[in-house]
């Protein structure tokens, strides 16, 4: 059941967990260093992502919303996640977590040891459709969680509901295109399991028998995972249903280098509570939905 009190709780400052002892590792000072801060799906996409592709980095945690001068200076508007990067002749910053998603994954191409995000650059069209999908969580999915989660009137949750729902099932029919397209059609010439593989890759854990996260599973798992607690806790929001979507979830959910990005429960429950009550001054995020606007 959903609470029906705002109980005052506020968001951590520190992670919980799997993500805590990850955090802890990686505080050896390196070329990259990553700002971010525990509750923030943004930048769990981006730390997935750093320890998918097997690039060293320090982790660095802030407070976003005390802003302290070490991240305006990388980040303009004082949000996470942010980079710092150290090894350059004058060091330079790079923040906005898609940017940082697409620098990181290059960098991780260059050094050719396999790992990417995305389809081989050989196949722009495979590209192309995970870039749809990418587009697709920012443009729809994620204001369409926080229209679940902020709104106060019982009728804009349940309308919030099914935006997300739709959000999610048009999502699922995009991963379905690439699926189809780029293993059925584009690869009915594929003349073995090698090459299989090769078209498979960048097209992430909706396919069956692929285990490598894509760049699309690191944009959504971070909202996943907090509707499956937060919106479930909050709102009484379950999941789509589906035979294939419940598998991806969990092997999401599950997949060792988003799993320990991720902290316990409660660190979300109390986080995002200030969020379900639409506390005001709640965050940037909090007012773009109240007035409408686009997310920061």
């Amino acid at each position: 059941m959903s609470k029906t009190a705002d109980s005052g709780k506020q968001y951590h400052k520190e992670c919980t967990g799997l993500a805590l002892e990850l955090a802890k590792k990686r505080t050896e000072p390196k070329d990259i260093t990553l700002f971010g801060s525990c509750f923030c799906p943004f930048v769990q996409r981006v730390w997935a992502a750093f320890e998918y592709l097997q690039i060293p980095y320090q982790y660095y945690e802030v407070d976003p919303y005390k802003k302290p001068k070490d991240l305006l200076e990388l980040s303009p508007k004082g949000l996470v996640p942010a980079l710092k990067l150290n090894n350059l002749a004058t060091p330079k910053a790079l923040n906005e977590s898609t940017v940082i998603l697409e620098y990181i994954n290059d960098l991780a191409e260059q050094q050719s040891n396999g790992r990417s995000l995305l389809p081989p650059i050989t196949n722009p069209y495979a590209r192309a459709l995970v870039r749809l999908q990418s587009d697709h969580i920012s443009r729809t999915v994620i204001p369409a969680f926080f229209r679940v989660l902020i709104p106060q009137d019982p009728v804009k949750q349940e309308e919030g509901k099914k935006e997300f729902l739709s959000s999610l099932d048009e999502l699922t029919r995009l991963f379905e295109r690439a699926e189809n397209e780029v293993l059925g059609e584009l690869a009915s010439g594929a003349s073995g399991e090698g090459e299989r593989k090769a078209l498979m890759k960048g097209l992430g854990l909706w396919v069956d028998g692929n285990e490598d996260l894509g760049m699309s599973d690191v944009m959504i798992g971070p909202w996943i995972l907090r509707a499956t607690i937060v919106l479930k806790y909050y709102r009484d929001f379950e999941m789509p249903s589906g035979e294939k979507f419940t598998k991806w979830t969990n092997k999401l959910l599950n997949h060792p280098d988003f799993k320990n990005t991720s902290s316990t429960e409660d660190l979300y429950l109390d986080s995002y509570e200030r969020y379900a009550y639409n506390r005001p001054k709640t965050s940037q995020t909090a007012d773009a939905i109240n007035s409408g606007r686009g997310l920061p």
